[in-house]
């Protein structure tokens, strides 16, 4: 028997300047900061940050070294194991992309792929983010109510 869940709670990730990080996410996506705090010892800074449906987790480390620059590159950071990139669903990709680029986000590349559109895009510390058309009779829309 499967464990039940309600769903994503957050997603977390470290950045190189906690406050441009948050001033990226509020500015693009509409992020609020719900918490800051510190981890006792570790020089690390952390917030916490409300967006739709889910939290998003943003660390600040003490000389953290930056993300290398083949795991910006969406296919290339394929074959490299781990957490690949959060996805933020919209309505209309193309019309997103082009606010985004009125915004001066970056747009890393296009991927239309089986009848789907996406785009991935850097935040301010490089990380990867897809952002994914919901719209049509495909498999990555079933989750929608």
């Amino acid at each position: 028997m499967a464990v039940a869940y309600n769903g994503v709670n957050h997603f977390a990730i470290s950045v190189a300047d906690l406050e441009e990080s948050i001033e990226w996410y509020s500015r693009i996506w509409g992020f609020t900061v719900i918490d800051r705090s510190e981890i006792p010892g570790q020089n690390v800074k952390v917030s916490h940050l409300q967006g739709k449906g889910f939290i998003l987790e943003i660390f600040e480390a003490a000389g953290s070294e930056s993300l290398p620059a083949y795991r910006r590159i969406p296919n290339e950071d394929l074959k490299v194991q781990g957490n690949k990139h959060i996805s933020f669903g919209v309505p209309d990709g193309p019309k997103a992309k082009a606010e985004m680029e009125a915004l001066g986000v970056d747009i890393v590349f296009i991927a239309e792929v089986d009848g789907t559109w996406g785009c991935f895009i850097h935040d301010n510390s490089g990380n990867l983010i897809e952002v994914f058309e919901e719209k049509g009779d495909t498999p990555f829309n079933q989750h929608k109510e």
